[in-house]
């Protein structure tokens, strides 16, 4: 029998005397979260959520509640905290708007693998149909986008589905929740007898699902026939925590290894195998023609979308494919398989080494198709690193920052400017999570937040947000938050008064013609200080390095606004625009 956890008080004991006693949905949702180990939860109250904020006060229990100023970003901070502990994050909001609020954060972790559990609290079950305030159907609003979904409208039910919910989040692929709590449910009983929880649901991926041996073998037949096999490695062999045995396949090989944007940390990029990244956000021809090149493809927890692919372009159709995932929904998809292996990535890159490991296998002469790349995208990139253009370019800005920040930083990096610039060139020095990013959905205003989740969930580091001004302004109320809870997060922002993607998209692809992606500059050290950070303005590049030094070791959040070059003037690694 699987043992179950316990009810803790907040010294890690056992509650004397709970289970003679009844409890209410309120009381029973903290113990359950208790019991899972939960340490953190990021929210926002409403009028619905005030039985269980009720319990979170009077209960004894380990767990801080991060109050944010907008569920979406308390749904990022969760996100970003279970992307850099690999245990779940949690987040809560009311009825109503608070639920729709939110729902995109719950989105991009679906979709990105990543587990979080979203709690919103409901109106009472009796009142539904009735047009009380804030009535909305939250099952339906999240079915769509969670990998599992419920209302408990029996309290009794509560510590069932919180199991289901943990079950769900952490095995298998990994993915997001959603519960939905009543009002009226929060405050019926539950009888103490249900708290326990499984162990196992605590980190993620949980129950991992080895190979079938006989693909295992397969695919160590084709790659004995190769000359020129490349492995293009997506979120999953970070999300599984296979850096090792990555390592251990390719050092057997002497294989090549790319990533997506959301697969780098799988593998140092300054190993002499790391291609780095590839495809439409972050590639170069240089890094394009390694895979173009390859007469075998191994993806690995890779979905070959069209942003990996170049629109399903790189690598070429007719190329001898191996894929692994552990979702047989995306083996095949979209490129001819001739060898599936749907595994976790770990489990699966391990089994494959030792097979290669136990042959006479061709070497792959990876170190110089990977050398090759480097010096191609290094031929561009040096130059524009250290120009004293300005507006400052964003190349300077990377090398300034990879001049600073130490190894073991956390960069999170919000769509438009930062994302593609810190993808290409920003060269991560250890394998690991150690780079965030919302690649699913690429919705604005993600990485202030996903950079406070990341500090939560590992306070031992220096955490950079990046930012477009565009960002800023869809989460600039989260820097009080930061100043409340004096975290040391460090923001930086690409100020070019501009929606530069949507520009630079105009420029490429439509002769020209703006219309409606220009804004007014925003000073935005300024209002950083009005929220109580430190902060400065950089307008020139000379200036880069002694301020982001200073930003280190200043004590607390601070934030620099940096006048860039707007993107659709810069040689921005897009392939899209770069023809």
């Amino acid at each position: 029998m699987r043992p179950r956890g316990r009810i803790g008080n907040g010294n890690g004991g056992a509650m004397d005397g709970m289970r003679a006693n009844r409890l209410t949905g309120a009381e029973a949702l903290v113990h359950m979260l208790q019991a899972y180990g939960v340490r953190h939860i990021f929210g926002l109250c409403g009028d619905t959520s005030l039985p269980f904020y009720d319990a979170l006060a009077r209960l004894d229990h380990d767990i801080t509640h991060f109050l944010t100023r907008d569920e979406r970003h308390a749904a990022y901070m969760a996100d970003g905290y279970a992307r850099v502990t690999g245990r779940p994050g949690i987040c809560e909001g009311p009825s109503g708007g608070g639920a729709t609020y939110i729902l995109p954060g719950v989105v991009e972790a679906e979709e990105s693998s990543v587990p979080i559990l979203a709690i919103t609290s409901d109106i009472a079950t009796t009142a539904r149909g009735r047009y009380p305030l804030t009535e909305l159907d939250q099952t339906a609003l999240f079915a769509p986008v969670t990998k599992w979904n419920g209302a408990l409208d029996d309290a009794g039910r509560l510590p069932a589905m919180l199991r289901q919910a943990f079950r769900a989040m952490t095995t298998g692929r990994p993915g997001a929740v959603h519960l939905s709590l009543p009002i009226d449910t929060q405050r019926a009983e539950v009888d103490p007898a249900e708290i326990w929880a499984d162990p196992h649901h605590t980190v993620f991926p949980a129950e991992r699902s080895g190979p079938d041996p006989l693909a295992i073998r397969a695919a160590a037949d084709l790659l004995a026939h190769s000359r020129s096999a490349v492995a293009i490695c997506g979120g999953g062999p970070v999300l599984a925590g296979a850096e090792a045995e990555l390592a251990r396949l390719a050092r057997a090989l002497e294989l090549p290894v790319a990533t997506t944007v959301s697969g780098q940390g799988a593998i140092a990029e300054t190993d002499p195998l790391a291609v780095g990244v590839v495809g439409s956000n972050g590639g170069v021809p240089a890094t394009r023609a390694v895979i173009d090149e390859a007469d075998t493809v191994i993806f690995i927890g890779c979905r070959a979308g069209s942003v990996t692919t170049e629109r399903w372009r790189s690598p070429p159709q007719g190329r001898t494919v191996i894929h692994i995932d552990s979702d047989p929904m995306v083996i095949g998809a979209n490129y001819p398989t001739d060898v599936a292996i749907c595994a976790d990535a770990r489990l699966a890159l391990q089994a494959l080494a030792e097979e290669v490991e136990g042959r006479e296998m061709p070497a792959q002469n990876g170190v110089a198709r990977a050398a090759r790349a480097w010096a191609g995208k290094l031929a561009d990139f040096d130059p524009l690193a250290a120009s004293d253009e300005t507006p400052i370019r964003p190349e300077r800005v990377i090398a300034a920052l990879m001049e600073v920040l130490p190894e073991d930083a956390i960069i999170a990096a919000d769509p438009g400017t930062p994302c593609p610039y810190v993808s290409a060139h920003y060269r991560w020095r250890r394998a690991g999570r150690h780079f965030l990013t919302n690649r699913a959905h690429g919705a604005l205003g993600y990485a202030l937040a996903a950079a406070m989740g990341a500090h939560v969930g590992r306070p031992g580091v220096p955490v950079m947000a990046l930012m477009g001004d565009g960002s800023f302004g869809f989460c600039c109320g989260e820097f009080e938050t930061l100043v409340r809870y004096e975290m040391p997060v460090k923001a930086l922002v690409f100020s070019n008064s501009v929606y530069g993607w949507i520009k630079a998209g105009q420029r490429a692809g439509f002769s020209e013609r703006y219309y409606n992606v220009d804004f007014s500059r925003t000073d935005h050290a300024a209002v950083a200080r009005a929220f109580g950070l430190a902060a400065w303005t950089v307008a020139e590049p000379a200036d880069l390095v002694p301020a982001l030094r200073a930003a280190l070791d200043h004590p607390g959040p601070c934030l620099i606004d940096v006048i860039a070059q707007p993107l659709n003037e810069a040689a921005a690694p897009v392939s899209e625009w770069i023809a």
